[in-house]
């Protein structure tokens, strides 16, 4: 999280000496202007309160530069970049500036328009009196006007308005108070309090005041059901935030994150924990891999600070920590807070309030709103009319109950809305955007959602970042709990499913994928196994130029456990039900693949067996019963598609003849590759002759070609040369000249064939295929592909006597290979790589690698290889 705009993933890599020399010229440029520092500064908490991200390096630079009159040119040189490269950062720089600070800001205006707006912010700021003053307690990081309001809400302040920043009044103890227990020594702390004290917005406050390398966040669900597990966590933490590959073991992933929790500055925060622990404070069994996490993190020897808010004390036996019981917020801070709402405070009425609701500081910031908007700012009004309510209410769900009967009362739209939103899950995607809130206006004419909208948003019921909105924690068990008990549940839940699904018309991104996959966990909890199947199978264009299911592409992406544990729990549904659905057969298809992947190759041809079984039952149902009437259509009215259809749904029986067809001959096309795997020679030569059989000269031609260039393959792995040699060069000038656009599709063919070539000595076309394919794959960031033409092109370089450059691709094969768990493809680098050493009489590395080989085809039952193993352990 080093920046707030996507190009800074953009940023070109620079060596050691070059990250130290642009770290080195930063302070340089910083220290000589005091004034600039001070603008920097306030501009960057500015953008964190706006965005949740931190200026980059290069951000922070180009400020610095153009504050002191310094052109483009020159800023690239300093920082080591193309000068293009500093023109496109600042023209976003100058565009998020803009939406910011409410006036277009340029780089030739950059100076005057922050000096005029930072001058406002500071009267605004002595207005409010001391309270802010008391940051001095704080770190002298913290020290700039962070706790200033926007300048644009300084300007045209209305009361209406709201900043987490006012929300933080009277905390500068307590922040100074977390500083204290982390300059003690402890890296794991512990925010505890009721809800609603402001843990959350205590945890943020100080991130936002140090400086981390990189801050990592996870906020528990608030149902104990759909916590995510904690091996998903660290596997997005290693892959978004830190740039490294989980791999398929947790353990492995906890070891790769405590490396980077060691040589980096990190933050953690870790929100909402209580709904993970049991009633003595220890991780519920479903979830006890978040005490080994917590392990890693509260090791004395990270550089890391984690936080964790949780209303519960967390009493693991086995983790040092530190507790900070949050107090309640004083007397004087509700007074602030009311003040800077332009409330009308009276001192007696506050008092009664602020010993009713234990000084809770969301409590404050609820209630502000409330008669702020209800009642016109008259506190006594709404006091004399709420009071017997709310005295007994103890903490803020009471409280968020209150408010919600209230705004039902009120606005009957609104109050629905506020319910149905508690579909949402918050946690892959936290933020919504505008159309999935309207998505549950249905019954709500389109001229009045933004009103709808706009009243949830002002009685602080609604969270809103950059245009998009969630639920608040503390409110939204309240939403589930109410969706549940009205007649809107079910609807709600296809609303939404519906959304996430016709949102995303081609998967270009990993978050394009996880959208598109959140229609899943919708259609489960109404319990519609059959359309949550459907997501699974609803076929997209995906970044490869492959129209493939959503399944396919998930696990592409790297997104192996979470859709394996989807598609074998829709599969375990399905399979309960009377009479097996049509769509249960593409699920295993996928599933063997999941499976195959992992390296549990068994359990792969056991899946594929199950979808050549089932298609062949659908096509012989396809016969003897009329199309109108047969078991494809059972799911389905005639002339009403559904929006997630699978292939096999469609309503054409030629075109389900066709699907049925495809999936039984992909399937053993599947079966085939699992048995090379194996070493299983024979058997994957025969499968691939049953695929050329069944699919040559059809409309199914195509897999025709890729079992050709598979079974090519098998022949020069066989020692059938000239049969291999004839395989091979009858498909290989169509893959060739495969289109540019294509090319990503046909990478996967591309590199078995040039395998092919290698293994009967063709070195030239093998080259220039693996090549092909390596490119393809570098472009797509298909990691499996490049692992595996980067293992050939070390076998290459092998039979070449080109000893360095096969070490280097086959070490870099491994890495690849090791980071996304794909085990078959690694035991098979482990040998290439093995075998080099021999060549070069390196027994200790050799040996290394054999063993490491062996060791993954035991665990793949692949007893075929371990011979192939001794054989080739004993060649000269």
């Amino acid at each position: 999280m080093t920046g707030f705009t996507p190009f800074n993933d953009e940023v070109p890599f620079m060596m050691g000496v070059q990250r130290l020399r642009r770290t080195a010229l930063m302070k340089q440029r910083m220290c000589p202007v005091m004034d600039a520092d001070y603008a920097l500064n306030w501009i960057d908490s500015l953008v964190l309160d706006k965005t949740g991200h931190r200026l980059s390096d290069l951000q922070r630079v180009i400020l610095q530069q153009v504050w002191q009159g310094r052109k483009y040119f020159d800023i690239a040189v300093d920082y080591g970049c193309t000068e293009g490269h500093a023109k496109d950062v600042g023209a976003q720089l100058w565009k998020s500036l803009s939406d910011i600070l409410g006036e277009k800001i340029t780089k030739q205006n950059c100076r005057s328009v922050t000096e005029r707006c930072l001058k406002k912010a500071r009267s605004f700021k002595r207005k409010l009196g001391n309270t802010f003053e008391q940051w001095g307690k704080a770190p002298a990081s913290s020290l700039s006007d962070s706790a200033v309001p926007n300048p644009s809400s300084c300007l045209s302040f209305d009361g209406s308005q709201d900043s987490i920043n006012a929300a933080f009044i009277g905390r500068d103890e307590a922040i100074a108070h977390v500083s204290y227990l982390c300059d003690e020594g402890h890296p794991l702390i512990v925010i505890q309090g009721e809800g609603g004290l402001g843990k959350t917005t205590l945890a943020q406050q100080f991130f936002s005041h140090h400086s981390f390398d990189a801050v990592l966040e996870l906020v528990i669900s608030t149902d104990p059901a759909t916590i995510t597990p904690a091996e998903h966590v660290v596997d997005e933490w290693l892959r978004q935030d830190l740039g490294d590959e989980p791999g398929a073991d947790f353990g492995i992933a906890l070891s790769r994150l405590k490396r980077h929790l060691r040589s980096r500055s990190i933050g953690v925060l870790i929100d909402n924990l209580e709904p993970a622990l049991d009633a003595d404070g220890c991780f519920i069994n479903s979830h006890r891999n978040y005490g080994e996490l917590l392990k890693i993190l509260s090791d004395r020897r990270v550089q890391s600070i984690t936080l964790v808010t949780s209303r519960d004390r967390l009493c693991e036996p086995s983790l040092t920590l530190k507790h900070y019981r949050l107090p309640s917020l004083e007397l004087s801070a509700w007074s602030t807070s009311f003040n800077y709402r332009q409330i009308t405070v009276c001192t007696d009425t506050l008092r009664e309030m602020h010993r009713a609701y234990g000084g809770n500081a969301k409590a404050m910031g609820l209630l502000s709103g409330v008669i702020q908007e209800d009642f016109a700012g008259d506190m006594n009004a709404y006091w004399q009319l709420n009071q017997g309510d709310l005295l007994m209410a103890p903490g803020l769900r009471n409280l968020v109950s209150s408010q919600v009967d209230r705004l039902q009362a009120l606005d009957t739209d609104a109050y629905r809305l506020f319910c149905r939103m508690g579909c949402y899950r918050y946690q892959t995607i936290p933020y919504l955007p505008i159309e999935g809130i309207f998505a549950l206006l249905w019954d709500v004419p389109a001229h009045r959602k933004h009103r709808v909208l706009t009243a949830l948003k002002n009685r602080s019921l609604l969270e809103s970042q950059n245009g998009s909105y969630s639920l608040h924690p503390a409110v939204q068990t309240e939403s589930i709990a109410r969706l549940r008990a009205s007649p809107d549940w079910e609807q709600a839940h296809r609303e939404a499913a519906t959304f996430w699904t016709t949102r995303i018309e081609r998967i270009n991104t990993r978050r394009d994928a996880l959208q598109a996959f959140e229609a899943y966990y919708h259609y489960i909890e109404i319990d519609d196994i059959d359309a949550a199947g459907r997501v699974i199978l609803t076929s997209r264009i995906n970044r490869w130029n492959q129209f493939l299911p959503l399944g396919s592409t998930l696990y592409r992406f790297g997104l192996v456990h979470s859709t394996f544990d989807a598609v074998a729990y829709v599969i375990q549904q399905l399979e309960s039900q009377p009479i097996k659905p049509p769509q249960l057969g593409e699920l295993y298809n996928i599933w063997g693949d999941m499976h195959w992947i992992q390296g549990h190759v068994q359990a792969a041809i056991a899946c594929q067996q199950q979808t050549i079984e089932i298609a062949d039952q659908q096509l012989q149902a396809h016969h003897t019963v009329p199309p109108k009437a047969s078991l494809l259509d059972e799911t389905l009215k005639i002339g009403e598609p559904h929006p997630l259809q699978s292939s096999t749904q469609q309503l054409d029986p030629s075109h389900r003849l066709y699907y049925l067809k495809m999936l039984a001959i992909d399937s053993s096309l599947s079966l085939g590759l699992y048995n090379i795997d194996l070493w299983e020679l024979d058997t994957a030569a025969q499968q691939f002759g049953q695929v050329i059989h069944q699919a040559q000269q059809t409309r199914h031609h195509a897999w025709a070609e890729k079992a050709t260039v598979c079974l090519a393959l098998v022949q020069a792995y066989r020692g059938q040369r000239a049969i291999a040699m004839s395989l091979a060069d009858q498909v290989r000038q169509s893959l060739l000249k495969a289109p540019s656009d294509s090319v990503g599709r046909a990478a996967y063919f591309l590199q078995i064939l040039g395998r092919a070539y290698g293994a009967i000595d063709e070195l030239d076309p093998a080259a220039t295929l693996l090549n092909r394919a390596l490119s393809a794959a570098e472009t797509g960031h298909y990691l499996q592909i490049q692992g595996r033409a980067l293992s050939g092109l070390g076998a290459i370089a092998r039979q070449q006597h080109q000893w360095d450059t096969a070490i280097t691709h086959h070490t870099n094969a491994l890495q690849l290979l090791e980071s996304i768990g794909a085990v078959c493809d690694l035991a098979e680098a482990h040998v290439q790589l093995a075998l080099t050493y021999q060549h070069l009489n390196q027994e200790t590395n050799s040996h290394f690698h054999y063993e490491s080989a062996i060791a993954l085809f035991q665990t793949m039952g692949a007893l075929k290889q371990l011979e192939r193993l001794l054989i080739l352990r004993t060649e000269p």
